[in-house]
């Protein structure tokens, strides 16, 4: 009999960890097809999907005065240009490329009069998911920004080096009715160190634990600054990159019926063979 349970054990851990394997994803977005050192921009409100992920890329039509213009949400590159300051290098990745690959995501949150934070770029599941972590680190525009300064976005630190600057990413957890499963917040840039030779601007990828978040349908994604005008908001520009979001759906209440309704039929035929 206890050669039987054992079998039973190993049976249900089989079949659970196929179910696990079968629905894990990495959202990496190289499965998104991408010309070299290019980026994602149809000019259109759109939604892309990698891994089990769906991004939307929204879209502003200003291209009569300002072409090019207007996006944000989320978007994919692979550009390597680390070294450009400015507006027109949004689309770099201060690391140069993805975390093992060339395409990565990037994150414009756009911005709010009066609002020293933004949130926006949702990512959804289809189904609520278990995320794992994903790797963050700053766009190009952003880390030179706040390094050297750049229009209205002031250098981190100031003239002395001594202003407690920051740039604070919180990541949000959304269940399916629409309630806060949790947050998670990571420093893209921190000035607030009594020693400054410790304050830092991020510019490579640095992998974050989001598995406190919970099963969650969508995640959002805020920034905040100490950089603030008063009547404009945020002054610091609000992107961020990030890559490999790794995610496993949670299982359906009807997968896990099936998975015990299979281990009953099993002990039922065990106990018919042994007469018990």
């Amino acid at each position: 009999m206890r050669r039987i349970f054992h079998f039973l054990a190993i049976s249900a851990i089989t079949l659970s960890a196929s179910m696990t394997r079968v629905e894990a994803a990495v959202s990496t977005f190289d499965d998104l097809s991408l010309a070299p050192n290019s980026f994602y921009f149809p000019r259109t409100t759109t939604d892309f999907v990698s891994g089990t992920a769906t991004y939307n890329h929204h879209y502003t039509d200003f291209e009569a005065v300002a072409p090019g213009c207007c996006w944000d949400g989320w978007t994919y590159s692979n550009r390597t240009d680390t070294t450009t300051p400015g507006f027109e290098n949004q689309y770099s990745a201060s690391s140069g490329s993805g975390v093992n690959s060339a395409n990565y995501g990037v994150a414009f949150l756009g911005g709010g009069v009066g609002n020293p934070g933004v949130v926006a770029a949702p990512v959804t599941f289809a189904t609520p998911s278990l995320v794992s972590g994903a790797y963050f680190t700053n766009t190009t525009y952003a880390a030179l920004a706040m390094r050297d300064g750049y229009f209205n976005a002031k250098k981190f630190g100031g003239v002395s080096g001594n202003d407690p600057d920051f740039l604070e990413l919180i990541i949000t957890g959304w269940d399916t009715n629409g309630n806060i499963t949790g947050t998670k917040d990571f420093f893209l840039a921190d000035y607030r160190f009594a020693d400054n030779s410790l304050d830092y601007v991020v510019t490579s990828w640095t992998p974050v634990d989001l598995s406190s978040l919970g099963a969650v349908k969508q995640l959002t994604f805020g920034l905040v600054s100490s950089d603030n005008d008063p009547m404009l908001g945020m002054n610091t520009p609000a992107y961020f990159a990030m890559d490999s979001l790794d995610v496993s759906a949670v299982p359906e209440p009807s997968s896990i019926v099936l998975l015990l309704s299979g281990l009953a039929v099993m002990i039922g035929i065990v106990r018919r063979r042994t007469g018990s």
